[in-house]
């Protein structure tokens, strides 16, 4: 598993600082924004800030040049927000959220500290031609500052791209203009659907109304010419309705770019209900397929999201990439003989073996 936060030794900061490392190939330095390293001794690497000394623990084969970091008074750590070798960079907009699903993976707390003139300066700060995740918690709940992150970063630097992960809830017609200024393919908004009828969505994110409320959003991102990824996980509680799911999207929300079909992450409240939530796709993916099957008959692209492909059968593995964030994934044992291995996403860090997937069909 890598590591998001690093044992440091800061400057004395009075406020949350954002810099960029530099290891090599030091020039053309932006000295209020990057930290050059000017040594490595025992585990530790030193870098100069603005005259200031900035220590850093890490690994001796592992490269920081490029990444964007993170640095909090009062903190012996400093997070890596953006690391400059991955294409999995998301950022943690909150951890407030108005919905409670059962099998959220970041479980929504209280408090939110406020880091977006920060996080708008990390987004800057990223490398050539990133997309950059942001999620939470509930992102849209800070409308407002969310947009000028993304209208901030896009304006200056056109190269780089959104994926927005949101519950949909808090789309209204007066975003459209908003909407409409945001290069369409530049912004890809993340939406969940969990059944194809209100009964059944609303307890599964333990919100009413939250059904109606997305039918009513998904229309607004759609009109404004932006594009719609789908998510649904799924669950003992929805997988027998799939078919009916897709159904309902290749009728009512044809409109949206892609339809992600994504296994439990066991971790949050996806670990704590695991046993009453998790649905094994080795041993029945009879609805799944007929799901994508309606769905990909009617034009609409689907894609499996953090399936094992062992766990796929031979004909589905062609929709199912490598999804699981390269931070948090991990390959069993087995796997190392795999001839899959090359092109699959494996397990996520916390999966247990002994809770899973009954037949790994390694090739």
């Amino acid at each position: 598993m890598i590591s998001l936060r690093l044992k440091a030794q800061v400057p004395p900061i009075a406020e949350p600082l954002i810099l960029r490392l530099r290891e090599t190939n030091a020039k053309d330095l932006d000295l209020d924004k990057e930290a050059v390293m000017i040594g490595e001794e025992n585990g530790w690497r030193d870098y100069d800030y603005c005259g200031f000394s900035l220590r850093i623990e890490v690994a001796p084969t592992e490269s920081l040049d490029g990444d964007v970091l993170l640095a909090v008074p009062g903190r012996a750590s400093v997070h890596r927000l953006i690391r400059s070798q991955s294409r999995h960079n998301t950022l943690l907009i909150t951890e407030r959220c108005d919905q409670l699903c059962v099998m959220c993976s970041q479980p929504p707390k209280a408090g939110h500290a406020d880091l977006f003139p920060q996080f708008t300066q990390a987004v800057l700060l990223a490398p050539a031609g990133a997309t950059v995740g942001l999620s939470g918690g509930e992102p849209l709940l800070y409308k407002d500052q969310l947009f000028d992150l993304i209208e901030t970063a896009l304006s200056n630097r056109p190269d780089l791209r959104f994926h927005v992960l949101t519950n949909g809830q808090h789309f209204e017609s007066g975003d459209k203009e908003w909407l409409r200024r945001v290069a369409r393919d530049r912004v890809l908004w993340g939406i969940p659907i969990y059944a194809p009828t209100p009964e059944e969505h609303d307890a599964i994110v333990a919100k009413e109304g939250a059904f109606h409320r997305l039918m009513e959003s998904m229309p607004v991102v759609a009109t404004s010419g932006a594009r719609i990824e789908l998510r649904t996980v799924v669950t003992a509680r929805n997988v027998q309705c799939l078919p009916s799911l897709a159904t309902l999207i290749t009728t009512v929300l044809p409109f949206c770019s892609s339809w992600a079909v994504m296994q439990l992450e066991p971790i949050g409240f996806g670990r704590m209900n695991w046993d009453a939530l998790f649905h094994d796709n080795s041993v029945d993916f009879e609805p799944i397929a007929r799901a994508m099957n309606i769905a990909l008959a009617r034009g609409v692209d689907v894609a499996l999201f953090n399936f094992p492909l062992c766990t796929v059968p031979e004909a589905y593995r062609i929709y199912a990439p490598a999804t699981i964030s390269d931070w948090k994934q991990k390959f069993l044992e087995p796997c190392a003989g795999c001839s899959l291995r090359a092109r699959c996403g494996g397990f996520f860090e916390w999966y247990d073996p002994n809770r899973g997937f009954a037949h790994l069909g390694l090739t």
